[in-house]
């Protein structure tokens, strides 16, 4: 069983990125979300990137389970501290710290010579959302840091910020940009922008590596 999990990690991986950014969608209590809903999303998600470091026991993946449990237990404390901002500031920071593990295991599995299959093809698309999970963390550290860093976030609540802000992250990595949000201090708009590089970066570099696989198959 154990090992069936493993071969399908990409996959695993991808329904909780699926899951975390756009469980929103059949969302009506936004105060039910930050209580229940992220918790059980988080767990899920973090249970989802186990399969990326089974078999690894260096420091940095002892680090890296170590540094996942204070991610679990971060959403617990949100009914609790919701009105305390550096509580908020805590948590994306270890947000993105989180993140950045998971791409970095994704890009390294991505760059390794091998054939296009159906691990390659969901390890991009993880790491694209793995890229907006980053962005979102990253951009609500700054909101919740300075409020008028965004025109157009509904601050409400935690949980329709971050709904704002991956659709937000989303429509700047696709390059389409509404409008109906903007950055709003020159701190966020340069991080912002670098976001939107970022996107068409990886883009780029995948579109590179998928046909350099497909190359080497034929």
């Amino acid at each position: 069983m154990i090992q069936k999990l493993q071969k399908r990690k990409y996959e695993i991986l991808l329904l909780a990125l699926m899951q975390h950014l756009f469980v929103g969608v059949i969302l009506t209590d936004m105060d039910f979300y930050p209580r229940v809903v992220w918790p059980i999303n988080m767990l899920i998600l973090g249970l989802g990137s186990v399969f990326l470091f089974t078999g690894k026991h260096s420091w940095k993946h002892w680090f890296r389970n170590l540094h996942f449990i204070v991610v679990l237990l971060l959403p617990i404390g949100i009914p609790f501290f919701k009105d305390v901002s550096w509580y908020f500031t805590l948590l994306n920071i270890n947000y993105v710290v989180f993140f950045c593990f998971l791409i970095n295991e994704v890009l390294r599995f991505l760059i390794k010579p091998s054939y296009i299959n159906t691990d390659i093809i969901s390890a991009s698309i993880c790491g694209y959302l793995l890229l907006i999970e980053i962005s979102v963390f990253l951009l609500q550290f700054f909101q919740y840091w300075n409020p008028a860093s965004f025109k157009g976030v509904d601050i409400s609540s935690p949980a329709l910020t971050f709904i704002d802000l991956v659709y937000f992250c989303a429509i700047t990595f696709t390059s389409i940009g509404f409008g109906d949000i903007t950055s709003n201090t020159h701190v966020t708009k340069l991080i912002t922008a670098f976001v939107g590089i970022a996107g068409q970066f990886y883009t780029v570099v995948l579109v590179g590596i998928l046909i350099s696989k497909f190359s080497s198959k034929n």
